[in-house]
């Protein structure tokens, strides 16, 4: 195996204990504890009948409880309902079932306009009508801010809605495989299917296996022509798609980027470095689709498709698209963080910046501050603006996005937030009158925290994607800083994913 993979020993080593970890390929595995602790273990699966879905849970499941008190977790159904459930998985507090049968249909259930819903993870409440999956949002923003940070809270304010809640997305991910996910209703056919080639997502927790999407709904066209003219290209040319488990094959991944300005960025990644193969598909979308402005493409033979690291080349067009907000232009390129849904980031910066309550003399800090936009989105409002991002690349668009604008009272600065906002850093661009932060998933650094705290700053607006951490941050501030704001904001129809923006006051 590890000669056909032509691989670096240790990265041979991890793809194998994954292949067996998921395919169990060892049929007569050896005395050892390590790989008989890999083995699945077998469980009878049980049946339940009659079961009430009671609330929405977590990562877009439902709950509901078992005869015996325990809680059952599962994916595609809508509080309200009455279900026979199947249990797949059993642990000592709970199960991880699907609903085999549905006798009684929820109020609050909607038909999914998806073909793919069910199948594809990607927009598990699409069956849940919008207002209910508002409602739910606000509950988790709440009991994370509640019960985790155990914190005093202000009447929330009404959780904002997005306007759009299909075709909103401005970025879309896809994969290549040549042994596409076959779906149930596809095996009960019997139908033999030549053709195995997919492009689409993966199946959640399963990281070789992809989904072939005809049409998804997330993202506005030309998206889904872009990506099946991809594929139907691809096929009738004999252009090979990836082999996950032979880590082979030409055309890896997909990327599209759209802009409210109309401008559209598209990246293939290819594995193999075959010069005609890449100089055919790329040809071919730069004349089916004048309409691209930036078309790129890589060359990555890693394990993993992630771009940061890999060099980014250039087809046609500009290697950036430009996006807009209150006549400020931002270029995103490749590698560039941005919100995924244009429309609800520039209603989030509104109340980031009403929370803030500039009045055109404070110095605001811009903690982990992206491409900067939030931070040149108040700056008309403030004496000076001073941004921290860890990624250089980021630093980089952020001051050319500032010079674009001729935004002249922005200052952008990279390193790793808990080494960079200290003391000596504060000393040089002045006491902050308002922080801004807008940390990633896992939160701010406990040293960010005490730093932040050290400042003794008037007002502080914590902008969080994962209102679970924020809690446990707020909890820590507690101390110092009363919660006086509190309003989450949809970015995500259709997911359980939620964002929520956080006045604090000195005490």
């Amino acid at each position: 195996i590890l000669d056909n993979l032509r691989l670096k020993t240790l990265d041979s080593i991890k793809l194998i204990l994954k292949i067996i970890e998921n395919e169990k390929i060892l049929s007569n595995p050896p005395n050892n504890s390590y790989f008989c602790s890999m083995g699945k273990k077998k469980t009878d699966k049980i049946v339940f009948e009659n079961v009430k879905i009671l609330d929405a849970g977590a990562k877009g499941v439902s709950v509901a409880k078992a005869p015996d008190g325990k809680v059952i977790f599962l994916p595609n159904v809508v509080p309200g309902d009455v279900v026979d459930v199947q249990t797949m998985k059993k642990r000592k507090a709970y199960y991880e079932g699907k609903a085999i049968k549905i006798h009684e249909f929820s109020e609050h259930r909607i038909d999914p306009v998806c073909q793919h819903f069910g199948a594809c993870g990607g927009c598990k409440w699409q069956n849940m009508k919008y207002s209910q999956q508002l409602f739910y949002k606000n509950q988790e923003v709440y009991n994370n801010l509640k019960r985790i940070g155990k914190i005093e809270l202000p009447e929330f304010e009404p959780i904002l809605g997005s306007e759009k809640q299909l075709f909103y997305r401005n970025k879309m991910e896809f994969g290549f495989s040549n042994a596409r996910w076959m779906t149930d209703a596809e095996i009960q056919s019997g139908t033999e299917f030549d053709n195995k080639n997919a492009l689409g997502f993966h199946i959640p927790r399963m990281w070789d296996k992809i989904l072939d999407i005809e049409k998804c709904h997330l993202q506005e066209d030309p998206s889904n022509e872009i990506r099946n003219e991809i594929k139907r290209f691809a096929n009738e040319n004999n252009l090979t798609f990836f082999n996950a488990r032979a880590v082979e094959g030409l055309l890896r991944t997909l990327m599209i980027r759209t802009a409210s300005t109309g401008e559209i960025m598209v990246l293939i990644q290819f594995y193999e470095n075959d010069k005609n193969g890449i100089e055919l598909m790329m040809n071919f979308l730069a004349e089916r689709f004048p309409q691209i402005t930036s078309l790129q493409y890589v060359i990555n033979q890693k394990l993993n498709d992630t771009l940061y690291d890999q060099d980014i080349i250039l087809f046609k067009g500009r290697d950036y698209i430009l996006e807009e907000m209150e006549g400020l232009h931002f270029s995103i390129n490749a590698k560039s963080f941005y919100q995924t849904n244009s429309d609800q980031a520039y209603e989030l910066y509104k109340i980031t910046r009403e929370f803030a309550g500039l009045t055109g003399n404070e110095t605001v800090y811009d903690l982990y501050t992206g491409t900067g936009t939030i931070a040149q989105f108040v700056s008309k409002k403030a004496k000076k603006v001073i941004g921290v991002e860890a990624v250089p690349e980021a630093i980089i668009d952020a001051k050319a996005n500032a010079t674009r604008n001729n935004i002249t009272n922005c200052e952008f600065y990279v390193g790793d937030m808990k080494n960079v906002f200290n003391d000596e850093f504060i000393n040089q661009h002045g006491q902050p009158d308002v922080i801004i932060t807008d940390p990633p998933r896992d939160g701010m650094h406990k040293d960010v925290v005490e730093m932040l705290l050290k400042t003794g700053v008037p007002k502080i607006v914590y902008v969080s994607c994962n209102s679970a951490t924020q809690a446990r941050d707020l909890a820590l501030m507690d101390e110092k800083y009363k919660v006086v704001r509190v309003r989450p904001v949809d970015m995500f129809p259709q997911t359980h994913h939620v964002e929520n923006v956080v006045l604090l006051e000195k005490r």
